[in-house]
């Protein structure tokens, strides 16, 4: 009898602790609870959007988030994300044949008249010049054809009207002859870019003479 009482009572506190056990389950996890509702639920007295929320004396989350200079979002959390004015890309082309002379183009800028590409509007179909809208890496390319044999073409792609690089194409023997480059500028805000002919005549029926350009990443 008495081994059997013992046995009993052995089955009971252990029955007893695992009920114990159970309770602390129970209340951690609805202490889990409580908390996880505290977050998803800010205090009511908060002034405003960019002010920490604070929980027993503790910053769960911070609110802010200012605009950059490039036209990312940047939060307090040192998270930045591009926004879609961030998105800078131009296309042009000339229709017609580019022989100029003192009077008609006297800076020899090569005009285009048509616009397949302007996204941003940054490049100005008037004066034919791009202006950089922010700080940054931007990729150019020009492909133009010359109008005569015999005869050498020579453009020049300026930055801010300095040179930076140019093309030619000078082959006596052939009229159709293409000439094109391509560049990567590290540009300023409202730097200029345009194409200038320095020798020669250019072709544009059919949309030989082309100029493309965009922001490969702000700075």
């Amino acid at each position: 009898m008495r081994v059997g009482r013992r046995e009993a009572g052995a089955t009971l506190r252990l029955s007893c602790w695992k009920l114990c056990k159970g309770c602390h389950l129970g209340l951690a996890l609805a202490l889990s609870m409580v908390l996880l509702l505290g977050l998803v639920l800010p205090p009511a007295n908060a002034q405003n959007d960019t002010e920490p929320i604070v929980l027993e004396g503790k910053c769960l989350v911070v609110c802010d988030s200012n605009p950059s200079s490039d036209g990312a979002i940047t939060s307090s959390l040192g998270i930045s994300v591009r926004s879609g004015s961030a998105k800078v890309a131009f296309s042009a082309t000339r229709s017609t044949n580019h022989e100029p002379s003192e009077m008609s183009n006297r800076t020899m800028t090569i005009y285009f008249d048509q616009v397949l590409v302007n996204i941003g509007n940054h490049f100005d179909l008037a004066s034919s010049a791009f202006v950089a809208p922010r700080k940054g890496i931007y990729s150019f390319s020009f492909h133009v054809v010359k109008v005569y044999n015999r005869q050498t073409i020579q453009v020049s792609l300026m930055q801010n009207n300095y040179p930076v690089i140019s093309a030619f194409a000078g082959d006596q023997d052939v009229t159709r002859e293409a000439a094109s480059n391509g560049v990567l500028l590290h540009m300023e805000r409202a730097d200029k870019v345009h194409l200038r002919l320095e020798r020669g005549n250019l072709m544009g029926g059919w949309k030989y003479s082309t100029f493309s350009g965009f922001l490969v990443f702000p700075l």
